[in-house]
């Protein structure tokens, strides 16, 4: 067993196939959720996991499963991650999960190996939560973070729900979403940041996520004439907005070196050259690996929209709408994915998933851990989004490994 290795070309030429569907100019994707073109990539996954063996099954929040049985009747194994992209994703992030679990079961037909346990390659719903906020939302309906109707009810920017959206490709399954018993889950995924390739490790053996808080906010001011309002006399709320957007940086540099924060969206309104904006909205993002620096970065937030809203005439809200607390991973699963790296001959580190994956939910109901490989200079959520065929394989490699560790006996 411990010869056993992946069939590397194939899993390239899968993750090839897949980028065609929603390719970019730059050499990316744009697969949104339950978009045609989500719903193209899922029409092709599902069709190569039926000619693998597999059985597949989609529940109500379109999460789809496709399991390879095993010698016992038990809770299979499993692995996987999304299909869904970013606006100018890349073709690894999230998809590498995926068809690295596909090509996991591939290889145990090729081998013709039989495991004790079922094996089952999980595909999760609007992961990324670029057309839906928040992220992982389907993978969280399954672990309970989230009722069935917030799931939902959640909507895009036009106002189409994730239950329309469903339906609206085909999608939304008749299985429950959660209580579908895992007896341990694994995801593989490039490392979105540059660790690895500097240190010039193949592997990342992640023991647990930093946590994270989402807030929307708006602040209101007054719209009044460019030319002809005296500075003294204004309510901006765009030069409020700034002021908090600068707060926001400050908080992370304030807690280094783990601490990040990010507003990666803004509108002003009336989105007039010659008028003075009296609506913002943008979003805040705020992450770190422990709960009470993480809580006090909250803390210092919401201090420095009073003090705005006090200084600058403007009403400032801070919606806080959704919180992932750290992950620690599984020891037995982050153990096997270890023993992974050693059988294959893979230098490897432990380290912290500084973004959050549908696996930090599933690790609340079953066993969990992931998988990282190197990707050029660190960068995601970008077109050109970037990873080599052999790391690519080297971490199914070890996906392998840590899914026989776990479905035998």
């Amino acid at each position: 067993m411990d010869n056993i290795r992946i069939n590397g070309e194939r899993l390239w030429q899968s993750l090839m196939e897949m980028a065609l569907i929603g390719a970019t100019r730059r050499g990316g994707n744009c697969r949104l959720a339950l978009t045609e073109l989500d719903r193209e990539g899922r029409d092709l996954f599902v069709r190569w996991c039926k000619e693998a063996g597999c059985r597949v099954s989609v529940d109500s929040m379109g999460n789809i499963f496709a399991r390879r049985p095993g010698r016992q009747d038990v809770a299979p194994v499993g692995a996987g991650s999304h299909l869904d992209t970013q606006p100018t994703g890349g073709k690894y992030d999230g998809v590498y999960g995926v068809l690295a679990a596909l090509e996991v079961v591939r290889t145990l037909n090729d081998y013709g190996v039989e495991t004790d346990a079922p094996v089952e390659i999980a595909m999760w719903t609007n992961e990324e939560g670029a057309r839906f906020a928040p992220a992982m939302v389907a993978s969280g309906v399954f672990a309970g973070a989230f009722e069935l109707d917030y799931g939902h009810s959640r909507t895009d920017q036009d106002g189409v729900s994730i239950g329309e959206a469903l339906k609206n490709i085909g999608y939304l399954g008749e299985q429950p979403c959660g209580g579908r018993p895992f007896r341990a889950f694994f995801e593989a995924h490039i490392e979105q940041g540059p660790i690895l390739e500097v240190e010039g490790e193949t592997i990342g053996v992640v023991t647990g996520a930093q946590g994270q808080y989402w807030y929307n906010v708006s602040v209101t001011g007054f719209e009044s004439h460019a030319g002809t309002t005296p500075m003294d006399r204004r309510r901006d709320a765009l030069v409020a907005a700034a002021r908090l957007v600068t707060e926001v940086q400050a908080i992370a540099l304030a807690h280094p070196p783990h601490a990040v924060s990010t507003v990666g969206m803004l509108e002003a309104r009336p989105g007039s050259r010659n008028t003075i904006p009296g609506q913002v909205s943008f979003s805040v993002d705020l992450r770190h690996p422990e709960q009470a620096i993480l809580d006090a970065m909250d803390q210092r937030l919401n201090v420095a929209v009073a003090h705005i809203r006090d200084d600058s005439g403007c009403e400032v809200t801070l919606e806080r709408i959704w919180h992932s607390p750290p992950v620690v991973f599984d020891a037995d699963c982050v153990a096997a994915v270890r023993e992974g790296a050693v059988k294959a001959g893979l230098a490897h580190r432990d380290m912290v998933s500084g973004a959050g994956h549908d696996a930090c939910y599933i690790n609340r109901v079953a066993p969990t851990a992931m998988i990282f490989v190197p990707c050029k200079d660190g960068i995601s959520h970008n077109e050109t989004e970037e990873a080599k065929p052999e790391d690519l394989a080297a971490g199914c490699d070890v996906l392998l490994h840590a899914i026989l560790d776990r479905a035998e006996g």
